[in-house]
């Protein structure tokens, strides 16, 4: 899934939890979306929206749950900052708890993809159910 060249920990580390975030959002949904190309005969219209309930902050705040306690230790200092950050925004009809805790989970998926770790981003992304 890498289309870049990895950036090394240190410099992964050093850029802003919400630019990861903005990274591992597109991985996530790209993700999805080729699962769904796969599994589901359908029209755009129709895959969009099983994406999107997919990718949707509770569905993200979930998996964030279910692997916090598995996370390293860089993957846990990512998902801190980018869970506490500053957010200028909220996705509509999401609770906060929900979309912080999916800025986290997006922040270590963007984490992973630009260091190159991809087996370990498949290891998350792999976990959550993703059949309609």
């Amino acid at each position: 899934m890498g289309f870049v060249e990895p950036l090394s920990r240190g410099d992964a580390l050093l850029l802003s939890a919400m630019t990861l975030a903005f990274v591992g959002d597109a991985v996530h949904s790209l993700y999805v979306r080729c699962l769904l190309t796969k599994q589901v005969d359908g029209k755009p219209l129709t895959m969009h929206s099983l994406a999107s309930d997919k990718v949707r902050a509770s569905a993200q705040a979930a998996l964030a749950e279910k692997w916090l306690n598995s996370f390293t230790e860089d993957e846990l200092s990512v998902y801190h900052r980018a869970r506490n950050g500053s957010l200028h925004h909220r996705a509509k009809n999401q609770k906060s708890a929900d979309y912080r805790k999916a800025t986290g989970f997006e922040a270590v998926l963007g984490y992973l993809y630009l260091t190159g770790q991809q087996e370990r981003l498949q290891q998350i992304l792999s976990t959550q159910s993703y059949e309609n």
